[in-house]
């Protein structure tokens, strides 16, 4: 609805503005320590999303024109800024949360305010950097298109979108795990502890569970510029969109296959090495890279000018339907650990295994049909 809106009426710089006030006001609602304004800053920020996520990578796809070659590079620096925030994100709110001389207000009241200081630089910087990008369709040249039929090549090209849409639902069911069973891994099967001048550093003296999470944008920060290099040195050689995000499943499906082995090790109750988790997030930042910013431009640039926006929220909504998926699994962590639904090679390894199935399988599939998708696009 929100890439509808700024398609149709708002533009999306308007719609960018109206998402960052509505997640600086939710994250500073949810900084309250109130059941109350829990529903209400999580309400925010749903709605700050929904017209902040799509219009953002729109707005950078309309920072080039058709064809022009910088596309790939400006989506992998607008990628690597995404995971500056992942970064931080986890390091600071999580510190705060856990250290109990400020707890979880402080955590979020830090996230509302580090939204508040991009927001405020966004306004003071689009006149000299953005003019003429983001208008509302009005003040747009080609606008009265916006109501005119789809075209044979518009319709087949959004069904090359949608298809690959249904294979975005297996990567984001493999990459929200992230959130809650990695991390609930890292918590309760991970040997945390620090000591010496280290435990100083650190809460209670052990690292953070949700520390863990800045790995993951920490390897995208080093190896986004490595990949999009390797991508530019190959040229007209260089795998096609749907290539690369095939490729990502089957890195996705890797990096699984080594917290398999590591939930095997812990299965007795003993914590295992965090190596572990950093091995997994070597090899799943390589399958994000080659998946995640190449199917954002894909979007960008295979979707109807008019319908950028739309097409974009569309396809982040893939992003829903695995969080639904992924959540119920995570919910079924201790019954697949028990072996009630099925047992393979047993315990929280069996849970693993499903990702390095769903990710195989769907990359696989994906790679069969990269020369349909090629002919649609």
């Amino acid at each position: 609805m929100g890439g509808w809106l700024a398609d149709r009426y708002l533009g999306t710089n308007r719609s960018l503005v109206i998402g960052g006030s509505l997640l600086t006001l939710g994250y500073f609602a949810l900084a309250v320590e109130h059941s109350s304004t829990l529903y209400l800053g999580l309400g925010l920020v749903v709605l700050g999303t929904g017209f902040f996520k799509p219009n953002g990578y729109t707005m950078v796809g309309q920072l080039y024109q058709p064809g022009d070659p910088r596309r790939d590079a400006g989506f992998t620096f607008y990628y690597m800024a995404i995971n500056v925030g992942a970064l931080l994100g986890p390091l600071v709110c999580a510190w705060l949360a856990a250290d109990p001389r400020y707890g979880w207000p402080y955590g979020f009241g830090a996230a509302g305010a580090a939204m508040l200081c991009g927001l405020i630089f966004y306004l003071l910087s689009r006149r000299s950097w953005l003019r003429g990008i983001g208008l509302p369709p009005r003040e747009r040249e080609g606008s009265a298109r916006s109501h005119a039929p789809l075209t044979a090549t518009e319709r087949r090209r959004i069904l090359a979108i949608a298809i690959i849409t249904v294979f975005v639902v297996f990567f984001w069911l493999a990459f929200e795990q992230v959130g809650s069973s990695l991390n609930v891994f890292a918590a309760h099967r991970t040997d945390r502890a620090l000591e010496g001048w280290a435990a100083r550093l650190v809460p209670g003296d052990e690292i953070p569970a949700a520390w863990f999470q800045s790995i993951n944008p920490l390897f995208i920060l080093v190896l986004a510029p490595i990949v999009a290099d390797h991508w530019r040195r190959l040229g007209r050689r260089a795998p096609s969109a749907p290539a690369k995000m095939a490729l990502g499943l089957l890195l996705l499906g890797v990096a699984y296959l080594v917290m398999v082995v590591g939930a095997a090790q812990g299965d007795g109750g003993s914590r295992v090495s965090p190596w572990f988790l950093v091995g997994f997030y070597l090899i799943f930042s390589c399958g994000e890279l080659c998946f995640l910013p190449v199917g954002i431009s894909f979007v960008s640039q295979t979707a109807p000018a008019r319908f950028a926006s739309m097409i974009m929220g569309a396809w982040l909504t893939a992003n829903f339907f695995a969080s639904l998926a992924g959540g119920y699994l995570a919910g079924m962590v201790q019954r697949i650990e028990r072996g009630e639904v099925f047992t393979i090679l047993g315990g929280q390894a069996d849970f693993f295994l499903i990702f390095v199935a769903s990710c195989w399988l769907a990359g696989s599939i994906l790679a069969l049909l990269v020369p349909t998708l090629r002919r649609l696009i």
